[in-house]
């Protein structure tokens, strides 16, 4: 299929008019997404940033943060802080695990935690890939959480009763 190349600007434009009317339908909705904010960037790394906080099932709130860079939207979510036991065996657990993610996968974060990464040039946002995206960090919240939790604070780490 042929490329057609857009300037720049009109790539972000268009990048940001997606994200926020995407954003702004899903609040709308009233499912699993309760609250969005565009954030200012002031220190030149990126042109825009955006904080989504979901409801979610394992963890109370899944919290993803889209970037626009140049031309690549970045998205990450916090998936647990480091852990205090077992490190070896949470690491080889998530590792595994990182064979099956579509499009994303466990990485290092601020202070050694564990975050849900990933990266998308901007030609390919749209609603179906905020869709798969937003969807992909919470189904892979819930489904790793428990066990790696489990995994790194088994003193403390107590999974959440299912909501009927």
């Amino acid at each position: 299929m042929p490329r057609i190349d857009r300037p720049e600007a009109q790539e972000r434009d268009d990048v940001v008019a997606t994200i926020d009317a995407w954003g702004a339908r899903e609040l709308k909705r009233g499912e699993s997404l309760v609250a969005i904010e565009r954030i200012q960037v002031t220190d030149g790394s990126a042109s825009h940033r955006w904080l989504m906080r979901f409801r979610g099932e394992e963890k109370e709130f899944i919290t993803l943060w889209l970037t626009f860079h140049q031309r690549t939207l970045h998205f990450e979510t916090q998936f647990m802080p480091s852990p205090e036991a077992n490190q070896v065996d949470v690491l080889t657990y998530l590792l595994r695990k990182n064979a099956h993610l579509i499009q994303m996968s466990f990485a290092f974060g601020p202070e050694n935690a564990i975050y849900l990464v990933g990266r998308i040039p901007a030609s390919q946002v749209d609603d179906d890939e905020l869709d798969r995206i937003a969807g992909c960090s919470l189904l892979y919240v819930d489904e790793f959480f428990p066990t790696a939790m489990s995994l790194g604070f088994p003193d403390i780490y107590r999974r959440r009763s299912k909501r009927n």
